[in-house]
């Protein structure tokens, strides 16, 4: 049975909800920032209650304190005071050791509040909502701008990065919803973004997060029922980068975590850098609701480099590691493999492997077998730039040569045999054929297909000629 005294502060805290309910309604605000105070004591005229976090208490401070003050002088008099207490576990929801020694600090003499009492913390996670504490952004040093490589496939979405790293949140990129197939390089963009934010910005709190690590801790909380304390210290982040968001698909609760998140910190003038495999429109099993915001801000498409972009991209590493590797090598690699940036640089990574582990030489015969060894499936992707090399290398011309509108016999040859290969063995339209083959139309295509199929059944050295480049293309 409850005493006299705990009778009194409880009847006291149940006096004054009512009030903050009369004054905010049976709103989410009522329910988030009141419903979870507990009262603690009363002596006197001061009255102490229980936060759950130093967060709560500054978000109470700084939006609330005019109510909380006419509120407790309401109901204990002109004298009435109140002070705050805060109780901590050794351990935290997520599993991690939170520092057991704090200090008392004072923000004005009738409140009382402890707070950590060292700013540095290693891991984001360790006492989520502790306001303004450095943490371990999650980024990956090695992805910066300095070694992203840009071209037509990327420039929008570079550009947009780039102006967020000058001004966070100020710019009408917000949110930047990057999106595209794996491998094409979202999360290097939106590492680069982050690092290029710190350096600009070292003031600001950033942070990198993958939706599949969000659910997780959203889950942990959950279990232990600190839904508030992973809500608030999200909210405390200034510039979020999450990345694989279509990964939330089918998570209600989860998605309602993010959403109340992402209209804080959206609503606080923050900035939320969000990356998926699909644009918006075509995500399924997210909420009508997040996907309306998701189109506040640019939604911009990494798109396929093309095959100057991805020699650049095999360069560039190359350079980082101070490896050198002869051009037809490096051509070969990039216009095999032209769909997937991370398979190609996979390719280069086990070339490198294998010069230096194995102290082997790196030759064409190599480079094929890690390109049959790593690429999905073992098959060699076919694509339009790898018929367009095979092609020239054997006629010894210059791959724009047959893009251009020169007539001569070997280059007309070379350039329906190109088209012929494309149509064979990929599954671009006769229109996307053409536009990369010298920007020709569908019915050029389709002449050179046949021209090329009568020229087979007419000149047995033409035949021998093609069955060679068969072998070539698809070795």
């Amino acid at each position: 049975m409850a005493t006299k005294m705990e009778q009194t502060y409880i009847s006291v805290w149940n006096e004054c909800l009512k009030i903050f309910r009369d004054n905010l309604g049976d709103s989410n605000n009522f329910r988030m920032w009141f419903a979870p105070i507990k009262p603690v004591k009363l002596e006197g005229h001061t009255l102490t209650i229980q936060v759950p976090s130093p967060f709560f208490y500054e978000w109470l401070e700084e939006h609330y304190v005019s109510l909380l003050r006419s509120t407790i002088r309401r109901t204990l008099g002109p004298e009435g005071r109140l002070e705050y207490s805060m109780v901590m576990d050794s351990t935290n929801p997520y599993g991690l050791r939170v520092p057991s020694s704090f200090k008392n600090e004072t923000r004005n003499p009738s409140i009382v509040m402890p707070v950590p009492s060292r700013d540095q913390l290693p891991d984001p996670f360790i006492i989520p909502g502790i306001k303004k504490i450095k943490i371990n952004s999650q980024l990956n040093e090695n992805l910066s701008f300095e070694n992203f490589v840009e071209g037509d496939c990327n420039r929008l979405a570079r550009s947009a990065g780039y102006a967020i790293a000058e001004n966070p949140g100020k710019t009408a990129f917000n949110p930047l919803f990057l999106h595209s197939p794996t491998g094409l390089g979202k999360t290097h963009l939106m590492n680069a973004i982050g690092l290029q934010t710190k350096m600009n910005h070292p003031d600001l709190t950033v942070l990198y997060v993958s939706a599949e690590l969000f659910t997780q801790q959203f889950v942990t909380a959950c279990n232990a029922k600190n839904t508030n304390d992973f809500t608030h210290f999200y909210q405390l982040i200034d510039v979020l980068l999450i990345d694989d968001i279509h990964k939330l698909a089918g998570k209600e609760k989860t998605q309602d975590a993010f959403f109340q998140i992402f209209n804080q910190l959206h609503q606080s003038g923050k900035q939320l850098v969000i990356s998926s495999d699909k644009p918006p429109v075509e995500l399924q099993g997210i909420e009508q609701r997040l996907l309306s915001r998701f189109k506040w801000g640019l939604a911009a498409d990494l798109a396929v480099p093309e095959v100057e972009t991805r020699i650049a991209i095999l360069k560039k590493k190359l350079e980082s590691n101070g490896v050198e590797m002869p051009q037809d090598i490096i051509e070969y690699i990039a216009y095999s493999i032209s769909t997937n940036i991370r398979e190609m640089e996979g390719v280069l990574n086990s070339l490198l492997a294998q010069s230096i582990l194995n102290k082997k030489t790196i030759t064409m015969e190599l480079a094929r077998k890690m390109i049959d060894q790593i690429v999905h499936n073992s098959v060699k992707e076919i694509s339009i730039d790898y018929i367009q090399k095979v092609i020239c290398d054997h006629f010894d011309l210059p791959v724009d040569k047959i893009n251009s509108n020169t007539r001569r016999r070997e280059v007309v040859t070379a350039r329906q045999l190109a088209m012929y290969f494309a149509k064979k063995h990929t599954k671009a339209s006769l229109a996307s054929i053409g536009a990369q083959c010298g920007k020709r139309d569908h019915a050029t295509v389709l002449h050179a297909y046949k021209t090329v199929n009568n020229l087979l059944e007419t000149d047995k050295n033409f035949k021998l000629m093609v069955e060679e480049l068969e072998k070539k293309i698809k070795s």
